[in-house]
């Protein structure tokens, strides 16, 4: 369906009930459905831990969870979900395609291997459809070559990396716009604006950048393998960032990607 876009990914999501967890609000799709504004992401090179998973499940009430197949934990995101107790209706599962399984029947195949690997009996019965890395001339050329609509884009978000254009492309299509590297890997952490705004609100530099995109209507997916990282980025409803502070970090805008950049996929 996408196969023009080598590296952009399509991904798959479940059902999510509202109102099981208090605390972590959630964002309505096109569908009806509601995903939790708030997320934990996974991925390969050293970015899986069994014990962070469990916990942000028990202890911090995260019910959305991301991963993909490329990046080779589904199977082990099956063990923490079972150990952790809670239900699969309870939870927002995300998981993607690599380009090799672009392709009806392929799609097919590798989203029922996913739910294999997660141990989850719905998946490749997808509730929701979204993209990855998707820019608006990329989105243009979905809405020619497909009759469904993705739900959500996944693309990179963070003070250095705001694509506002892209973001208000996405509301004005209802589709719901979805960041990762919301640290921007670490490098957020140490600007002077971010740690000023630490000071005055006596949080964390990271709880500032999570408590700010999701200030901005950005469902938000951060990464941690250290428990006490999963805690701190899980607390950041209980402040609000004064409209100058967000204007503040939405300044800080400067267009760098720390993850890679989609611009050049026709």
């Amino acid at each position: 369906m996408v196969s023009f876009l080598l590296k952009c990914r399509l991904f798959s999501m479940s059902a999510w009930e509202p109102g099981k967890v208090q605390g972590i609000p959630t964002v309505p799709l096109s569908n009806g459905l509601n995903i939790p504004v708030l997320g934990l992401g996974t991925s390969h090179h050293g970015g899986y831990s069994h014990d962070a998973v469990v916990y942000a499940l028990q202890k911090c009430g995260i019910r959305h969870i991301d991963t993909a197949k490329r990046y080779g934990c589904e199977s082990l995101l099956q063990k923490a979900i079972k150990e952790s107790g809670i239900k699969r209706e309870d939870l927002w599962i995300t998981t993607k395609l690599w380009h090799m399984d672009y392709g009806y029947e392929k799609a097919k195949h590798a989203f029922l291997e996913s739910c294999k690997r997660l141990g989850v009996e719905y998946l490749g019965l997808c509730h929701s459809i979204g993209v990855s890395n998707f820019l608006i001339d990329h989105l243009e050329q979905l809405r020619e070559d497909c009759q469904i609509s993705p739900h959500v884009n996944q693309v990179e978000y963070h003070p250095f990396q705001r694509p506002q254009e892209l973001v208000d492309y996405c509301r004005s299509r209802s589709i719901v716009f979805e960041g990762y590297c919301p640290l921007a890997k670490g490098k957020a952490l140490s600007h002077p604006n971010i740690i000023q705004l630490a000071k005055k609100y006596g949080r964390t530099p990271a709880q500032i950048c999570i408590c700010w995109s999701i200030q901005n209507g950005i469902v938000t997916i951060p990464k941690s393998t250290k428990l006490e990282r999963v805690q701190e980025n899980c607390q950041v409803f209980d402040f609000s960032l004064v409209e100058d502070d967000v204007a503040i970090l939405n300044g800080m805008h400067d267009g760098r990607h720390v993850s890679w950049d989609p611009t050049s996929i026709v």
